[in-house]
């Protein structure tokens, strides 16, 4: 089995945006422009920043993103440049379209993996969120990879409009020849959210209906061979919490060259790193790393400061439940 992210205590994760531009403009995306920059990191830059991060983490786990990363025409040079610096794995996360030739331009031995994302078994569900003709340019893009020898993993990204059918997905995804399924738990941030109406519709769905589908679906998935791999998002009761940013190193480059640990504080300027002057340097406080230690009786800080109504009811300052740090997840394995 390839290597990929991986989201556990002690793992080490660069997820690097090369560019922020996409051809898409799905409803729940999380890039935010004004906070991640506009810009298309060129090549040089992209090797520098490779660098800084290999001698940091001389083993980490590499996700090239964008926006849409395969738009970069260089993508596959830092493909090539990630293995010459040593990174354990190399993944690109793509909607599908699989731009300037990817396929062609690497080898299954230089890309780990290749993650579609698709949020829907079918263009009716999926459509709507990602927009018209993405599933079945992304079902073509994944049948492109499987025929040239690539891993293929799958991210869902489950809200209120779509959680009705994530049961369907393990058929498909045996279909399709998907190794790897990532559930993802969508994130109020990125353009849409502001929005109220949007927040509406795609917004977390309730812990009952978590606990009831998520890990049926995983164990469904896993009995089809495939890995599953999801955020558990409730802890149980008495399960203590852990914050990822205090037990696993992960880091979430920008363009601008704003580097966060923690995605949930993408939309401000509450990064702990910098890259300037081709050095990685800590932001002045009060940063994200300052609350990665504040206890707080739901579990995530960073819940209870950006997305509080994610958060439990207290009654007389005891919540019913905890919520887990969203980059320790669960594994599957079939």
């Amino acid at each position: 089995m390839h290597n990929t992210v991986a989201f556990t205590r002690h793992s080490a994760n660069i997820f690097f945006h090369i560019l922020t531009r996409c051809n898409l403009r799905c409803r729940h995306c999380y890039i935010n422009p004004d906070q991640h920059g506009r810009e298309t990191l060129d090549l040089d830059t992209i090797d520098r920043w490779l660098t800084l991060f290999a001698r940091r983490h001389p083993a980490a786990n590499l996700i090239f993103l964008g926006g849409e990363p395969t738009l970069h025409p260089d993508l596959a040079s830092a493909v090539k440049r990630s293995r010459q610096l040593g990174y354990a794995s190399v993944t690109i996360d793509t909607n599908g379209y699989l731009f300037h030739d990817i396929l062609d331009k690497v080898t299954p031995a230089e890309v780990d993996f290749f993650s579609f994302s698709l949020d829907g078994p079918d263009p009716s569900i999926n459509d709507p969120l990602r927009g018209e003709g993405s599933f079945e340019q992304c079902t073509r893009g994944i049948a492109a990879a499987r025929q040239r020898g690539f891993a293929v993993s799958l991210i869902y990204t489950v809200s209120r409009a779509n959680i009705d059918h994530l049961h369907r997905m393990p058929a498909l995804l045996a279909d399709l020849g998907v190794e790897r399924f990532f559930i993802q738990v969508i994130g109020i941030r990125g353009r849409w959210s502001d929005d109220a109406q949007q927040q509406a519709e795609l917004a977390q769905v309730d812990r009952e209906t978590w606990l009831d589908v998520i890990p049926r679906v995983a164990e469904t998935a896993a009995g089809e061979g495939i890995t599953v791999t999801y955020p558990k998002v409730f802890l149980d009761p008495g399960e203590p919490f852990e914050c990822a940013g205090l037990v696993a190193d992960n880091y979430f480059i920008f363009p601008n060259g704003r580097v966060y640990r923690c995605p949930l504080c993408e939309d401000y300027a509450l990064h702990s790193l910098e890259i300037k002057d081709g050095q990685l340097k800590d932001t002045a406080k009060v940063n994200e790393a300052d609350l990665f230690p504040l206890l707080i009786p739901e579990g995530c800080v960073m819940n209870r400061i950006v997305q509080p109504r994610n958060l439990p009811p207290c009654d007389n300052g005891e919540p019913s439940y905890k919520i887990a740090c969203c980059l320790l997840k669960e594994e599957l394995t079939p």
